[in-house]
């Protein structure tokens, strides 16, 4: 697209003279930095008894282990998608892999958590660096139609493994070399890619005589974000009644209704809210809210009751969801294929069903379970829902989206996701925890009542996946979705040289 055909056009510049991008060389290294960042959501989940006993921490600050990065990545996402649209993708790409992969050296290195905190924190900076970069320069090297979709089928794989696998590689790395190596895999990972980075990804950004920015928009977001999920996240341990909580949240929505209003004035808004004039992208980050809040908070609540009812190791618990991560990456091709020809709509909606329906068979696990006898069944049901719904809900969130939005685009739905499982956590927590605690104080035996617990904590998450059927059926427009997803599945388009 050249830069007369849209106000605002992209302007790529190609390194070492060469007008040929390749488009697949670069995905590869922006698909590897995309499940760093997903992996890490989820790899210290089994870790974090061991980290708690070789550091010495406190449960008050263990919790930090896992809500700093939450914090950070969530809060930021939104305005690392703007800043690579108005920057330049690749250069705030590396910068954000600078980030994370210095930060996880960190990380590894700590020896207590006045330390691993902070560097925790920036991990979840870095990532929110990253992550929509990536993505919007995956949306700007491939054109609209049958490749894009290729590309975005597989990155939503990733996106639905990515949390299973991290589990799986925190057990075995805990187990066998110890806890740091769950951060320091990111470090050689992290080094490679920004190596080859400038060597293949093209760099693109908003083309205009002058940048504008939105500073008081930017700040309005970002700590209204920051904040929502600093509440959310730390309301089971505090009480989502008491004065903090209820404060917290107030000051959030403050601060992200005065960002609405803020947007609606500015010459060049942070988020253009006519983006939202989409029914189908807006259709999407509300699924997407809802996929994060059932999916992210089921592999928190079994993990936990893996390891506190059937008293597995980390690296047994890790092993345990080896099974949905193979799943998912077995049926994503057949999401992909099925999404290219026109069914989208259907299997986002199929996706959800699968997922919300797994974890409501998941209420059924007893005390005393077994693997095969109580969570086989379940995990693989939920296996092969992750992609159905994570591979149409990443075409969805950027369907009709202008090439110079794209990274706010990808910064939404990535946004809403990552919201979306901190809500759904906090929520299972505090239903598992409340549940568990009221049972002890009647005399039931500590293993019944967390089981009973997290049979609540299930029913919980499996509402809110179910919940977003209809959801996508109401908002998402098949019209829409169409168009984006068969561009070019009846007259294929060929590839430019360049992009």
């Amino acid at each position: 697209m050249s830069s007369h055909q849209v106000s605002g056009a992209i302007a790529y510049q190609e390194g070492q003279g060469s007008n040929q991008v390749h488009r697949w060389r670069a995905f590869a290294v922006l698909a590897v930095s995309f499940f760093m960042t997903v992996a890490d959501l989820a790899i210290v989940n089994v870790a974090l008894p061991t980290i708690g006993r070789k550091l010495h921490m406190p449960e008050s600050s263990l919790q930090w282990v896992v809500t700093g990065y939450a914090l950070t990545f969530g809060g930021f996402l939104l305005l690392g998608g703007r800043a690579a649209d108005l920057l330049g993708r690749r250069r705030i790409l590396m910068a954000g892999l600078a980030v994370f992969t210095a930060s996880s050296l960190g990380c590894g290195l700590a020896t207590a958590d006045s330390f691993l905190i902070p560097m925790r924190f920036l991990q979840g900076l870095g990532a929110a660096i990253v992550l929509p970069a990536a993505l919007s320069i995956v949306m700007n090297m491939f054109p609209e139609g049958a490749e894009r979709n290729k590309a975005l089928g597989v990155w939503g794989a990733i996106g639905a493994s990515g949390a299973a696998v991290g589990v799986m590689a925190g057990g075995l790395l805990t187990r066998y070399v110890g806890w740091q190596y769950i951060f320091f895999l990111n470090v050689p990972i992290g080094a490679a890619a920004l190596l080859l980075a400038p060597r293949v990804v093209p760099e693109s950004r908003l083309a205009t005589a002058r940048r504008r920015y939105d500073p008081f928009g930017a700040v309005a977001v970002t700590g209204g974000l920051s904040l929502l999920v600093y509440a959310i996240s730390t309301a089971p341990q505090v009480g989502w009644g008491t004065a903090r909580t209820v404060t917290l949240l107030a000051t959030s929505a403050a601060l992200l209704a005065a960002f609405a209003v803020i947007e609606t004035r500015v010459e060049a808004p942070l988020m253009p809210l006519r983006i939202f004039g989409s029914k189908t992208l807006a259709g999407a980050n509300a699924v997407g809210v809802l996929l994060g809040g059932s999916f992210f908070a089921y592999i928190f609540i079994g993990t936990l009751y893996l390891q506190q009812v059937l008293g597995y190791s980390a690296l047994k618990a890790g092993l345990a969801w080896l099974e949905m991560a193979l799943i998912s990456v077995a049926f994503a091709g057949l999401s992909q294929a099925l999404v290219t020809r026109g069914l989208a709509k259907l299997v986002m909606a199929a996706g959800m069903a699968m997922i919300g329906g797994g974890i409501l068979w998941s209420t059924q696990v007893p005390v005393h379970g077994h693997f095969w006898a109580s969570l086989a069944g379940p995990f693989f049901i939920v296996g092969v829902g992750t992609p159905f719904a994570f591979i149409p809900v990443s075409i969805a969130a950027l369907a009709g989206v202008a090439e110079h939005e794209a990274g706010l685009a990808s910064g939404l739905i990535n946004s809403s996701e990552q919201l979306g499982g901190a809500i759904g956590i906090a929520i299972a927590s505090t239903i598992a925890a409340t549940h568990a605690s009221s049972l002890l104080r009647q005399g039931a035996a500590p293993a019944a009542a967390l089981t009973s617990g997290f049979q609540r904590a299930f029913w919980a998450c499996g509402a809110i996946g179910l919940a977003a059927v209809p959801v996508t059926y109401l908002l998402v427009r098949r019209n829409e979705l169409a168009t984006a997803v068969a561009r070019t599945s009846q007259k294929p388009q060929p590839a430019p040289a360049g992009v």
